[in-house]
Parts: structure tokens; C-alpha cells; sequence
């Protein structure tokens, strides 16, 4: 007669690999609603991220320093965990949270090798309005 078995084998699912990272690069995205904060590694590739409404502010203070700043630190513990301890900072967007989102990175003990602007400038730009008639 037959038995009922169970099968002993695990299921074929693969265990998350922990990434090390020895430098990265770190994307500031600052716009005038928001501040996002990105870690990639040399490549491009996202490894973690934060932003000014993933710590937890709403509406306006999104678009605060402090905002921005909290951001920073919440990406940089992430990506410090990852062993990361060199980056390349890039700045995109003319938002208030610049300055305190490259601050907070400094002062979180991580060297930064090199700076780069980004933000689009416009070379005359679009076409503007036909002039109004009253």
C-alpha cells in the first residue's frame, strides 16, 4: 500500500544577498515641492533611497531644509549599513533642500570625492505667450 509522504524538500525561493558597496554615487533631487535622495553604485543602479515624504512630512514642510536633511541621513545610515564609506555626490533642481541634504552627507562621516550640478538650464527655452489683448 501506498504512504502519504511529505516532501522534505525547501521551497526554491533565493535568500536576499546582502550588497557591499566600498563607494557609490548619491542623487539629490531637490524641487520646490520635494527633496529625493538616492544611493546608486558606480553603474547607476538604485541601492536605497529617501525622500522628504518618506520620513513622514506632509504638504508644505516637505519642501523645508530640515526635511531635506532628514532625508540625507535616513539615505546615508541605509547606505552606511552597506558599507559604503566614499561617494560621489549629484545635485539636480534649484529646490531650498540642496544645501542641507549635501551637508547632512558630509556630516555623516562619509568622504565625498566629487561634487557635480546637474540641473538643466535652459538655452532660451520655450517659445513664451502670445502677448495678452484686453
Amino acid at each position: 500500500m501506498a504512504q502519504n509522504v511529505r516532501s522534505t524538500r525547501r521551497s526554491s525561493t533565493p535568500k536576499k544577498v546582502k550588497r557591499t558597496l566600498s563607494s557609490a554615487q548619491v542623487h539629490i533631487y531637490a524641487s520646490f515641492n520635494n527633496t529625493i535622495v538616492t544611493v546608486s553604485d558606480q553603474q547607476g543602479n538604485t541601492v536605497c533611497w529617501s525622500s522628504s515624504g518618506a520620513v513622514g512630512f506632509k504638504g508644505s514642510r516637505k519642501s523645508t531644509p530640515f526635511a531635506a536633511r532628514l532625508a540625507a541621513e535616513q539615505a546615508i545610515k541605509t547606505a552606511q549599513g552597506m558599507g559604503v564609506q566614499e561617494v560621489d555626490l549629484i545635485i539636480k533642481g534649484p529646490g531650498p533642500g540642496r544645501e542641507s541634504a549635501i551637508r547632512a552627507v558630509q556630516a555623516m562621516g562619509i568622504k565625498v570625492r566629487s561634487i557635480a550640478d546637474i540641473t538643466p538650464v535652459p538655452h532660451n527655452g520655450c517659445r513664451p505667450p502670445k502677448k495678452r489683448r484686453v
